[in-house]
């Protein structure tokens, strides 16, 4: 316990301080949030949220500390107006942080411990990477797609808006940040030709499917042969893992409806998975290689989020190399159907063209 507490003191208290307005205070407040803690902590039902939970408790005190505070300072001179909401406004601003709570309330489980974790309780990237169990580059990319998600559901109110933390580099969130979503196709695959097979490069070709525009992502070999085959049409004896994931989701009745690539952080592509459940839509993480490949083998349409086709502009040394590199789509498929049969005809022990596995 001594451990835990030494680990997330410093949270607390700045938590509390943010509340109270004092550091001594602050530190008074987490002395009696660690005493609730160490005799309440039977109630904490999965020890890996202790530090959510302590927080928790230490915001829950400086709050009750603050009313107290309050309640024993004087009232406002008679001829001064009061600085507080009149009755109107504070209905009006109840009503408005409920809908909020509501809509957190609505998004995928990920996406929500990490706007409950973020914005209400004021942790920061790191800290709330450190309590999901995930990287700090997830947890920008879960609340990134929070913010998209809760966008829509919240342009009703086009006039306000809502500062959910006090958290120096939490994003404000207004009506304007509704994503534009632009529909891609993928045209193919382009690859480095350097002799070393292992070194060769690959490069997936997103296009705007009613303009001109250019998406181009660096993918691995492994998933740009993949989309090869499913782009050619390629027949392979066994499932592929991305034929073998959309089987699966139908299998456990849902389906794909739509795949996401939403943002680019420190020269990383994230996206979405858009499955519908018997419970409503959710949304699973992704790499764009992976989601293009799963709407490549289920037919889905592919979103792009509008402001990346400038955001990922590269610079002009990568995009001349990128063009240098040639079409391979066909290619790839060609030499993985050759692979294929080879090892079909090893096992067989018959010639490539008698195993009935040749190309065409």
């Amino acid at each position: 316990m001594a451990e835990l507490l030494r680990r997330h003191w410093g949270t607390a208290v700045l938590l509390a301080e943010r509340v109270l307005g004092s550091p001594d205070l602050a530190r008074d407040a987490v002395q009696e949030a660690a005493i609730a803690a160490m005799t309440d902590v039977e109630r904490l039902r999965s020890p890996e949220r202790f530090g959510a939970w302590f927080c928790g408790i230490a915001l829950n005190v400086s709050r009750k500390w603050l009313r107290q505070l309050r309640a024993e300072v004087s009232g406002p001179h008679p001829d001064l107006p009061s600085a507080d909401p009149d009755p109107a406004e504070a209905a009006e601003t109840a009503d408005t942080a409920a809908r909020v709570r509501h809509a957190i309330a609505a998004l995928a489980d990920g996406q929500q411990e990490a706007v409950r974790l973020f914005y209400l309780q004021g942790l920061s990237h790191r800290e709330v990477a450190e309590e999901l169990g995930i990287s700090v580059g997830a947890v920008k990319a879960r609340l990134h797609q929070a913010r998209a998600a809760l966008a829509p559901k919240l342009a009703q109110f086009t006039a306000t808006q809502f500062t959910i933390t006090t958290e120096p580099e939490a994003m404000t969130m207004t009506a304007t940040d509704a994503v534009e979503w632009t529909e891609v196709t993928v045209v193919g695959i382009r690859r480095s030709e350097d002799e070393d097979h292992s070194k060769r490069e690959h490069v997936m070709i997103l296009t705007e499917r009613d303009g001109d525009r250019m998406l181009p992502i660096w993918i691995g070999p492994a998933e740009a042969t993949a989309l090869a085959l499913t782009l050619q049409a390629v027949e392979v004896p066994r499932p592929f893992p991305y034929k073998l994931a959309a089987g699966l989701v139908e299998a456990a009745g849902s389906r794909v409806i739509e795949v996401r690539i939403t943002q680019l952080l420190e020269s990383v592509f994230y996206a979405i998975v858009v499955v519908q459940g018997p419970d409503g839509p959710r949304e699973v993480d992704a790499r764009p290689s992976d989601a293009v490949n799963l709407a490549a083998v289920t037919g889905v349409p592919i979103r792009v989020n509008e402001g990346l086709f400038a955001a990922a502009a590269p610079d002009p040394e990568t995009e001349a190399r990128r063009v240098s590199f040639p079409s391979a789509t066909a290619d790839i498929a060609t030499e993985t159907q050759q692979r294929l049969a080879e090892q079909t005809a090893k096992r067989r022990g018959t010639p490539p063209a008698e195993s009935g596995m040749a190309a065409e």
